[in-house]
């Protein structure tokens, strides 16, 4: 029997923000628990820190350069052979959607579509979530100083939630399905109802790694995009605390209501995989910025990714895997053929308990930049910028021209952009990444090493599409250096 596939997605959710993965804040009990009994990925990463180009690439398998979604406003243009909706459709599933989509399907592609919420509307069903809506529209994607004046049940996740269990319960129980749950929060702007708002007293919360001074020893982009908050907001990283405490809160009022979600799933008699996953992180705090915006750093790159089911091992694994893996994972749990063109690779086996080659599993790479050469602060260019003053939807996205890569190995992490200068850390000693390495002569192996690697990346990243007369050689799970001599699969 084919199971369900359930995907919950949070948005701007930073990884290792919960007990179960070292914070001091019990902030996800519910999906603590989830991990508990699943397979906890600690070192998940996103493809790109912005909410399109990371949606499109766990749909299509893809990577933003390959899939050519490179930004939030040209979603429509994603390039890909078969995506994650058409391979459920192929397989006679029934596919639902409640939630925020930023992605290239729409309505007409679902059996059943609650939508679109963003992060301050959705589809209201009575006067007080209008007023709640304008309430948040008011709030111009800030921070709440205090409680949110509207009860939990306008709140964007419950009506979510509400309009999920809704189609859950409307389902053919005969064939399986896709429910996919996806979540605005807890993305700017940075408010909760009580009881979240007290979940955490703003002096209570855990100290920083870094402050703001952190964006002079890195510059670039990092200092600029502190800049431009400061200008749009004066003084803002003085309640960094409450920003931070607001932002905790939120995590918990998902939390609340996964478990609701989950209460409603228990009634489908099915098998049933879940995924739960944000699409990208948030500062938090770090380096004195808010949301998100310059660079690749850990902050924004590192995302929670559990996988439960029925088989799957409760475990916790270490290896670098991203983002792009979730349709070849899907793929292999309902017995459907991976697509050509995609370039992620089944952690089905990962989640069953098998060993993960080393060479495959060994390194991960993700991108960053909407193309062109990266801006100059001194550089005003429209969109961003209006009336001499940054626009505040857009400040963040000015600091992600050009375009850059990471990779993460090990304890290293480099970065190669195509027009500034390298980075390269040792993340055991330097987990703000504060300490650029990249020329320093002690390094000159480690940099060689991880370079080449970069370089094996991008070439295996080549785009296989449109296909042609030849057969690409495939080796099964999408694992393209697994050893020599396992079974191949010809597409």
């Amino acid at each position: 029997m084919r199971p369900d596939i359930v995907i919950v997605m949070t948005d701007q959710q930073r990884a290792g923000l919960t007990r179960r993965s070292g914070y001091a804040v019990d902030t996800m009990p519910f999906v603590d628990g989830l991990a508990a009994r699943g397979t906890d990925f600690r070192n998940a990463y996103t493809a790109a820190p912005a909410c399109v180009p990371a949606r499109t690439s766990l749909l299509t398998g893809r990577f933003p350069s390959v899939h050519q979604v490179r930004q939030n406003s040209n979603a429509q243009y994603a390039h890909f052979q078969q995506d994650l909706l058409d391979v459920l459709r192929n397989a006679d599933y029934q596919l639902h959607f409640a939630g925020k989509p930023h992605m290239h399907r729409g309505v007409e592609d679902f059996d059943t579509y609650a939508g679109p919420y963003f992060h301050t509307q959705g589809p209201a069903r009575n006067a007080e979530e209008n007023a709640f809506d304008d309430w948040l529209e008011r709030l111009d994607h800030g921070v709440a100083d205090e409680p949110t004046p509207y009860p939990l049940e306008t709140q964007l996740p419950y009506r979510i939630t509400t309009d999920a269990l809704l189609a859950i319960d409307a389902a053919d129980p005969r064939r399986p399905g896709l429910f996919w749950v996806s979540y605005p929060e807890p993305h700017n702007p940075y408010q909760v109802p009580k009881p979240y708002f007290d979940l955490i007293r703003p002096e209570d919360v855990p100290d920083r790694r870094s402050g703001p001074e952190a964006t002079e020893i890195k510059g670039g982009t990092y200092d600029w995009l502190r800049k431009l908050q400061q200008e749009k907001r004066p003084n803002y990283d003085h309640n960094w605390r409450r920003y931070a405490a607001n932002y905790l809160g939120m995590l918990r009022l998902l939390d609340d209501q996964i478990r609701r979600l989950h209460e409603g799933l228990a009634g489908r008699s099915r098998p049933r995989v879940t995924i739960f996953l944000a699409d990208h992180g948030d500062y938090v705090g770090e380096y004195g910025l808010q949301r998100k915006g310059a660079g690749l750093s850990e902050f924004l790159m590192r995302i929670p990714l559990i996988v439960t089911g029925d088989g799957l091992e409760a475990q916790q694994r270490d290896e670098p895997v991203s983002i792009v893996d979730i349709l070849p994972t899907i793929c292999e749990a309902v017995g459907a053929p991976i697509p050509d063109g995609v370039q992620g690779r089944s952690l089905l086996p990962l989640a069953q308990g098998a060993d993960a080659p080393d060479e495959e599993f060994g390194s991960i790479i993700a991108e960053q930049g909407f193309g062109g050469r990266a801006y100059d602060v001194i550089e005003r260019p429209p969109l961003h910028f209006a009336y001499d003053g940054p626009t505040f939807d857009e400040l963040n996205t000015v600091t992600q021209s050009g375009a850059a890569r990471m990779l993460r190995s090990g304890r290293w992490k480099l970065v190669v952009h195509a027009d500034l200068a390298g980075e390269l850390y040792d993340l055991d000693n330097d987990p703000a990444e504060l300490v650029n390495l990249f020329d320093d002569d002690v390094h000159l192996a480690v940099r060689a090493r991880l370079l080449h690697q970069l370089a094996r990346w991008q070439a295996r990243l080549t785009d296989d599409l449109p296909n042609g007369n030849y057969t690409p050689l495939r080796l099964p799970h999408n694992w393209r250096w697994a050893p020599r001599g396992e079974h191949h699969e010809h597409h």
